[in-house]
């Protein structure tokens, strides 16, 4: 009798839901629903490009007809029925915090709200806070100095603290309305669980101590002092949040009846403890130490783990260190891009004004071009930098252009610009001593696009594997799920075990090619000029043979 659980990915632009096959991770059903609100699902401004807001609505209608839609598809599978779905995973963006009412329902959903913006769901790539993180940052170095150590040195904008004081400081009266924020990871297990009370939601370790500067060293969130530094209020509404988060092998709660009757599961099946997107997807993909995880999206977010057994260093500009955000008893490190498909994005369908198609011809014209014979070197800052530097006032960069600059040619370039990204990644965590033996790949670009892991083989000097799931991060989700549920439900005893059983590795290799390697060495010590020039590691960097290095290898 085999047993099945649900994934549920809510990503930047849409849900997915995937039904897996708890003895070997087959998904035999996925469906998923895009949001409708706003641009590609995402509240914008014209006025202010750092603002990404999103409708919790969105979030409920999609989490009840992706599971719908996916659970009718599975019933093309002989001996499936839902009575022997096992247990629900969830993992979300983030950060994504959202301000929520005594009732744990979103203030956006009400009919006051719904208009505002700050209302919403602060989705993670939105920058608004950009100052306050700053303070935030300048604070805790001079009076925290442990809750910048633990994630990276700097706080980010992208963080819970910071967009919630920009919406104290922006938007006043949506702040004094929330009685409590709640992470999305954390909002949709406790919907489905029908928890009403934001003091009863079970709050992840992933969220918290990656964005909200959580630690049991300190008790948890930071202390009330700490944030009476910032403001007052943020210091009261301390009290109204959590003090303790908690690992995957936790239980958020249970499927409430309300919500086992919509989407036609058992009550009571166990709904695991929400984790951002990329975590669950590294389970999803077999991370272990020594594998690195790139999950490549929009933007990328790498993670590995390392054993709490071993010391770990403090790794200076990644997005945290936190003990059990993604495998109990390990470390977990996180760091990452803070675009990648947007960038691509942007150049095909702003720049050229191209469609889906357009991806494609660029890349079959960027497929025939060498490494060096454009010219043309980029930095990947369009949206920020998210590691190493963590500054969202940075912005991107291309140089080296002349009036036979292709468009093909600069698509080449921002990929190469994302793998010099993702190469300085790897390089922080190595010199760190964080072993980086493996990397899997996972995604849609990774799945469709061979050129850029080809390019990422031959900037970073190591082999590429793509996950066999086109899902890694619902299957994640997933894999939680069989192990909440237990043996006797036919899941597993172990997350460990878990993944032996439910996650593989496509066939197909990306192997670096070494007369390509020596030539992006050699770009890449120019990338690594501009980024410490432009990023201010290095403000009186000579930057005046940059174009005519670039010169010279474009010549060969």
């Amino acid at each position: 009798m085999k047993s099945y659980t649900i994934g549920l990915d809510f990503g930047t632009n849409s849900v997915r839901s995937i039904i897996a096959d708890c003895s070997n991770g087959d998904e035999i059903a996925t469906s998923v629903f895009n949001y409708p609100t706003g641009e590609h699902g995402v509240i914008l401004d014209k006025d202010n490009h750092h603002l990404a807001r999103q409708n919790p609505a969105d979030y409920i209608e999609g989490l009840e007809s992706s599971v719908i839609d996916a659970l009718k598809d599975a019933h093309a599978f002989a001996g499936f029925s839902n009575e022997r779905v096992i247990g629900i995973g969830v993992d979300t963006t983030g950060s994504t915090p959202m301000p929520v009412g005594k009732n744990n329902s979103p203030l956006a959903i009400s009919s006051v709200w719904k208009n505002n913006p700050a209302a919403h769901a602060w989705l993670w790539k939105d920058h608004t806070a950009a100052e306050e993180a700053q303070q935030i940052t300048r604070l805790a170095r001079k009076h925290r100095p442990q809750y910048l150590a633990k994630c990276g040195g700097i706080y980010s904008s992208e963080w819970f603290w910071s967009k919630i004081w920009h919406c104290l400081n922006s938007a006043p009266d949506v702040f004094d309305a929330a009685y409590s924020w709640l992470e999305i990871a954390d909002y949709i297990p406790a919907l489905l669980a029908g928890i009403r009370d934001p003091h009863l939601v079970i709050r992840g370790i992933c969220p918290a101590g990656h964005k909200a500067m959580y630690c049991d060293e300190w008790e948890g969130l930071p202390d009330k002092e700490f944030l009476a530094m910032l403001n007052p209020k943020l210091a009261d509404l301390r009290d109204r949040l959590y003090l303790k988060a908690h690992s995957a092998d936790f239980k958020a709660g249970e499927l409430s009846a309300e919500w086992a009757n919509k989407l036609g599961l058992i009550e009571g099946i166990p709904i695991g403890v929400g984790a951002l997107d990329a975590h669950y997807g590294a389970i999803g993909a077999g991370v272990k130490e020594g594998t690195l995880v790139k999950i490549i999206g929009t933007s990328t977010c790498d993670c590995t783990v390392a054993p709490t057994t071993k010391k770990v260093e403090d790794v200076p500009g990644i997005c945290g260190i936190v003990n059990g955000s993604i495998l109990p008893g390990f470390y977990g490190l996180e760091a990452g891009q803070s675009a990648v498909g947007d960038i691509f994005k942007w150049f095909v369908e702003i720049i050229c004004q191209g469609n889906d198609g357009h991806h494609q011809i660029l890349t079959e014209e960027a497929s025939g071009l060498h490494p060096g014979q454009s010219g043309l070197l980029a930095l990947d800052w369009n949206n920020g930098n998210r590691t190493i530097l963590v500054d969202p006032k940075l912005s991107g960069l291309l140089i080296g252009q002349t009036l036979y600059t292709t468009s093909a040619e600069i698509y080449r370039a921002l990929i190469e610009a994302t793998a010099f990204g993702a190469r300085a990644i790897i390089d922080r965590f190595q010199e760190f001593k964080i072993p980086v033996e493996k990397i899997v790949c996972c995604g849609g670009i990774a799945e469709k696009n061979p050129l850029l892991m080809q390019i990422y083989a031959d900037v970073t000097g190591c082999t590429m594997q793509v996950s066999a799931s086109e899902q890694t991060c619902a299957l994640g989700s997933a894999i939680v799920a069989s192990v909440l549920a237990g043996e006797l439900k036919g899941g597993h005893p172990s997350i460990f075990v878990a993944q032996q059983k439910m996650t593989q590795i496509k066939s197909r290799e990306y192997f670096p090619n070494l007369e390509n390697k020596v030539i992006y060495d050699k770009l890449y010590r120019l990338y690594c000029t501009l980024h410490d020039g432009f990023g201010g590691v290095q403000p009186m960097v000579d930057l005046s043979n940059v174009m005519k290095d670039l010169m010279s290898l474009k010549k060969g």
